[in-house]
Order: structure tokens, then sequence, then C-alpha cells
């Protein structure tokens, strides 16, 4: 082989190697290239409509969703709202937009700024009062694109929301808090709502409520129809069930003693006045103050609470201890008042002591005409008179009261107890 065809050879050799080379670079290049926008639109860009639901067969879009919570605090009864932190999901498909050529893996980050350009739910939080959103240390929210056109987006959110309470059996009542997830502009006939087939709704084990205790969670449909049309709604449904130990011990309790306290007046003796009416109007204070302490965390609803027909019968018992008193003393009427002083005997006459003798002698002679007449001789009026006074007998009649008093009060309460807590056995 001559020198010329040799140099020849190696020329087109290093040719086709320098094509080869320049190939794997743009390939390279090309691999490493960042992802835009447009790659994913349509080869016309124009048919795509960020507006109008990616439609399968003229079919409704169907929207999946998640919501994991994290927290449930901050229940306020007064305002009747409640704080939740939650991770929002939502999933559909987009049949309308291209995979990128150099997606291997089964999905792929897409930025979350693109949303803004593409279509995606309109939905919004029903009973939300407030929003927050999340952004430390970066925005916390993020877009992923499937293999099968399936767009995911997930964002965490806080929220303050509404719950609608009843606190007719209070402090019995369990309350049902919902969060609720509605289209704004997309009827049904657009756009339908379905919880995820797989995990609809994950709720942390680990929630503590210092008041109230979260005994059930679930999902549930809450699509409504409006003048406009069909509106498509998702619901999580939270059922708090309130604790009774905190009004036990702050409560029930306190003003059970209280009302046993208004009680020692039955053993206080008829006479001591002051001691029975102090305890009385004190204990009936008290009871005023307690009742008012536990409604200060509860809006002025128009219906009779469970805890007020409770402590309204309380005030009624003390009440009626303090008109027992009352009874007491018009029974026991004044004679227990000391008696009159003797008028003082008349100033002798001037006439002298011949005239004192005289009247002296005349009165006793007075006195023994009448018991003559009357047919009583001196001994019986001088004998002890038969039978207790009538001020003996008022007081007897007094203390019987205290006495009857003393075991109806008691037996009483006591079974306004028993029915009362029998009544709301099956809310404990």
């Amino acid at each position: 082989m001559s020198m010329d065809e040799t140099h020849g050879g190696g020329m087109v050799s290093a040719i086709l190697s320098s094509i080869v080379l320049l190939l794997l670079l743009g390939r390279t290049v090309d691999a490493q290239r960042s992802l835009e926008f447009f790659d994913l639109l349509p080869e016309d860009p124009k048919l795509y409509d960020k507006m109008r639901p990616p439609k399968k067969d003229g079919q409704a879009t169907v929207v999946y969703f998640h919501v994991t919570v994290m927290g449930l605090d901050s229940i306020d009864e007064n305002s009747m709202t409640y704080a939740a932190d939650i991770f929002f999901a939502q999933t559909w498909k987009d049949n309308r937009l291209r995979l990128p050529e150099n997606m291997t893996s089964e999905y792929r980050l897409l930025e979350v700024d693109w949303l803004k350009n593409m279509w995606r739910p309109d939905s919004f939080f029903k009973n939300a009062k407030s929003v927050t959103f999340q952004t430390m240390t970066i925005p916390n929210h993020y877009l992923w694109l499937y293999k099968d056109k399936t767009i995911l987006y997930m964002v965490k959110l806080t929220l303050k929301l509404s719950c609608a309470m009843n606190f007719l059996i209070y402090p019995h009542d369990t309350q049902e808090c919902k969060l609720q997830m509605e289209s704004l502009s997309h009827t049904t006939d657009e756009m339908i709502f379905q919880w995820d087939p797989d995990v609809p709704l994950v709720v942390d084990e680990n929630i503590e409520l210092p008041q109230l205790q979260l005994v059930k969670n679930y999902t549930a449909d809450c699509t409504q129809v409006y003048s406009t049309g069909n509106f498509t709604c998702l619901e999580v449904v939270f059922v708090l069930k309130r604790r009774l130990g905190y009004y036990l011990f702050h409560t029930y309790i306190p003003t059970c003693l209280i009302v046993i306290m208004s009680w020692v007046s039955f053993w206080i003796k008829p006479e001591a006045a002051p001691a029975r009416v102090t305890l009385g109007v004190t204990s009936l204070l008290t009871l005023s103050t307690q009742h008012a302490k536990s409604q200060a965390s509860l809006p002025p609803v128009s219906y009779l609470k469970a805890v007020d027909a409770f402590m309204s019968v309380c005030t009624v018992f003390v009440f009626m201890a303090l008109m027992e008193y009352c009874l007491v003393n018009i029974v026991l009427g004044d004679s227990d008042t000391p008696p009159k002083p003797a008028p003082p005997p008349p100033p002798p006459s001037s006439s002298g002591p011949d005239s004192a003798k005289l009247d002296k002698i005349f009165d006793i002679a007075t006195k023994e005409n009448a018991m003559l007449l009357s047919g009583r001789s001196q001994k019986s009026t001088t004998g002890p008179p038969p039978g207790p006074t009538p001020a003996q007998k008022a007081r007897m009649r007094a203390l019987n009261i205290d006495r009857v008093s003393r075991v109806f009060f008691p037996f009483l309460f006591a079974v306004l107890n028993v029915t009362y807590w029998i009544m709301f056995a099956e809310y404990i």
C-alpha cells in the first residue's frame, strides 16, 4: 500500500471519529439541558387551553384528593373555630401534555410556577376562615409529572376552620368538625372530586387535645346544588368527644360541696341567727360565682345546657336551705325574747303607815274572795304549771323542722345526682 493511500485512510478515520464524538457531545449537552415549560406543551401550543379541563372522551375530569392531618389545635368554643395543619394533595391526568424526551424515572419534579400556565383544579376550602401557606425554609409545595401524564400537586397548609357546635348536653357533648373542599367554578359536568382509592386520609395518631378527644375521623361527600349548578365537594369529618375529668374536678364536685356546706345550718341552734344567715348567703354567692365561671368559655346560647340545669338545681337547694331557716324563725316566734320587767310598786301615799296597812289587807281579802268564787284552792295556784310553756313548744317545733331537713335535703339531692348521671351515662 502506498503512502498516499495510507494517509487518505487515516484522514477518513479521523473525520468519522470526529463526527461520532460530536454526536455524543450533542446528546450529552441535550441530556443536561434544563426542562422548559414549552417542552410539555403540544407541538402547536395554541391547542392547549389552560382554562379548559382536560376531558377525555367527553367525560368529566376526575381529581383525586389525599389529606394528611398532622395536628389539630386551638379549638375555641366561643368563636366556634379550630386550627388544622395538613398536607393537601391533588392528582389529575392531562393527556394534552407531552412527556420530556429524556425522562427515564417514574416521575419528574417540575417547577411549581408552571401551574400558572397549566390547567389546575380550582378547589378551595369551603369552611375556612383563614389559610396560611408555609414558606420556611422554602415554599412548602411541589409538583410532580408521572410517565402516564398524571400530575401531583402537594402543599402544606395551616387552616383556621369554622365548626358548628351544639352545646345542648355540654359538657357531655360530642362535636363533629369538618374540613370541606369544593370546586369554585367548575360544575360536575366538567370536573369531579374523588378521594384517593388507596390512601384517602391519614391522621396522626399522636394528636392530643386539652379538653377534647379525637375518637373518630372519616371522609364523606358534600356535593351541593346551587343556583348556578351542581358543584363537587369532599369533606373530612373529625368526631371530637369532650373529656369530663376537668369539669368533674372543677365544676361538679365543688358545686356539690357548696350545697353540702349550706346544710351545716341545720345543726346550728335556731337562736343563732347571724351564723345561719351568713352561712346561707355565703353559699348562695359562692355558687353563683361558680356558675358564672363555668360559662366563661362558652358563647351565650339561648338554650339550656346540661351544666346549666345542674347548677340551677343546686342553686335552688342552697336557696331553699336559706328559706328553711326563715320558716324556723317564723315558727320560733318571739318566745325567745326576755320577759318584760314587773312594774315598780306604787309610791306610798301621804296618809301614813296606817293607810298602807289597810290597803294591803284589802288586797289580800279581794284575792281570797276571788279564789273562793272560782273554786280553786291557794295550793293549786301556787304549784308548777302543767306541761311546757308556749315558748318551749315553739322551740321544739323549730328543732323538729331542722331534724327533718337534715334527712330530707340530702336524700333529695342524692336523688337528683343519681337521676342526672343516669341520664348522661351513655355520653361519658
